[in-house]
């Protein structure tokens, strides 16, 4: 079995501008599109809209910059490799072990929610929910092990399949809308589409993930801001249909705003609505699950081959050119984290909080990178800056979660302190 030989060497590149779409279309929308619409029209009503509006113009910057970034210093180490650039290599391992303990916590959060889905409509036992989500992250890992044209292939395929059934859902909706349903417009004061802003910024984060696959592009100078222009626009659009008819139709309130998508589509389709959405939530949870573990995969790759992870990250396959030492670092991971959730020890509500402030964390790095190395261009100067104030301002509303990157921090310093002292 000489193929099967795992070695250090490079990444293949192997994702033209069509992979490069669908891996940042997998990677933005998530469940959010399930859940947030119905919850952001309770919250503000028909003026929700204008939230929506709001948010998508608003970090557009952040794709850019992100784009940007990736088109002129491609590397797996995505924004750590940025951060680094700007700010030497302590920091740039820091925003990279950021994203990398993210992905381990995210990801078995993902493949559970996609689960619960399915077992509404199959009467799962909790076991078989855990199992379920087991397979799921088992598929995505053996996927990123043939490489991630295979995996892109597949991404490609449930991105599409993502796209059909939303665009589906708003054309069945469609007939069931009412002009007198966006009155009152702003029945909680103008006040909750702010309120509303902050609680959409969750739909628009992923934009960091394709960064770290950008070593892999094909022409990564040309296809990357391209691949963030096309599915940025097609995110918005989507985004944005689906707001619209959650309020032209009323899909919300009364306890149905959580479910608001498959309220909506079952107006029209009826029970056969509820298993489209559950098909939808699982299509949407792989591709973010598939985009997040081949992100991470590559940051561990990158940390090894920077001497600040075990060497054993930075392994790849011989015959498929992928990571498989951080590959296998997320599986054994994922393997801990699902047993944790299965064993009641801590409820999805509160482990979701954690990678969400490590998120945030690697975002705020990224955008003070490309304030410091996108000065080419007044353009590319506001993207950033832009990008920064909005991160900046949202991060304290984390809560005590905001505290978990701190605690990241302080463990490498130590780390970093005994290394440096053994070495005297």
């Amino acid at each position: 079995m000489k193929n099967a030989t795992i070695q250090t060497s490079e990444l293949a590149k192997a994702l033209s501008l069509p992979h490069i779409v669908t891996l940042y279309i997998g990677a933005v929308i998530g469940s959010g599109v399930l859940l947030i619409p119905g919850m952001a029209a309770e919250m503000a009503g028909p003026a929700s809209i204008l939230a929506w509006l709001f948010m998508t113009i608003l970090v557009l910057p952040m794709a850019i910059t992100m784009g940007l970034l990736s088109a002129r210093h491609p590397s797996s180490g995505g924004v750590s490799t940025f951060v680094r650039l700007a700010f030497g290599d302590r920091y740039g391992n820091m925003v990279g072990w950021f994203f990398l303990l993210s992905v381990p916590v995210g990801a078995p959060i993902v493949a559970v929610t996609a689960s619960h889905y399915v077992a509404v409509l199959l009467q799962w036992s909790q076991l078989q929910v855990y199992l379920a989500a087991g397979l799921i992250l088992f598929v995505v890992v053996a996927m990123n092990i043939f490489g991630l044209k295979v995996a892109s292939r597949v991404q490609t395929i449930v991105v599409s399949l993502i796209v059909a059934i939303l665009v589906l859902a708003v054309l069945a909706a469609l007939p069931h809308a009412k002009a007198s349903h966006f009155t009152p417009f702003a029945p909680h004061g103008w006040l909750s589409i702010v309120q509303v802003a902050g609680l959409l910024f969750w739909c628009f984060i992923g934009w960091e993930a394709v960064t770290h696959l950008s070593e892999e592009f094909v022409d990564p100078e040309k296809n990357a801001v391209r691949g963030v222009l096309w599915s940025a626009a097609i995110v918005a659009l989507l985004y944005f249909a689906v707001a619209l008819v959650t309020v032209a139709t009323h899909s919300y309130g009364e306890g149905r705003s959580e479910a608001s998508l498959s309220v909506m589509v079952q107006l029209s389709l009826g029970p056969i609505g509820g298993w489209l959405v559950g098909a939808t939530a699982l299509f949407i949870c792989v591709a973010t699950v598939n985009a997040y573990i081949g992100a991470a995969s590559r940051i561990a790759y990158a940390l090894a081959r920077e001497g600040t992870a075990p060497r054993w990250f930075g392994r790849v396959h011989a015959k498929y050119g992928t990571p498989v030492g951080g590959l296998l670092f997320l599986s054994i991971c994922f393997c801990f984290v699902l047993l944790v959730l299965a064993m009641g020890w801590i409820d999805l509500t509160r482990l979701i909080q954690f990678p969400n402030a490590t998120f945030f964390a690697t975002y705020i790095g990224g955008c003070l990178a490309g304030v410091r190395l996108l000065k080419n261009s007044r353009y590319s100067r506001l993207s950033a800056w832009t990008s920064l104030i909005v991160t900046g301002g949202l991060y304290p509303f984390l809560g005590w979660s905001a505290l978990y990157p701190l605690v990241i921090v302080g463990v490498l310093l130590i780390w970093e302190f005994k290394r440096s002292k053994a070495s005297l």
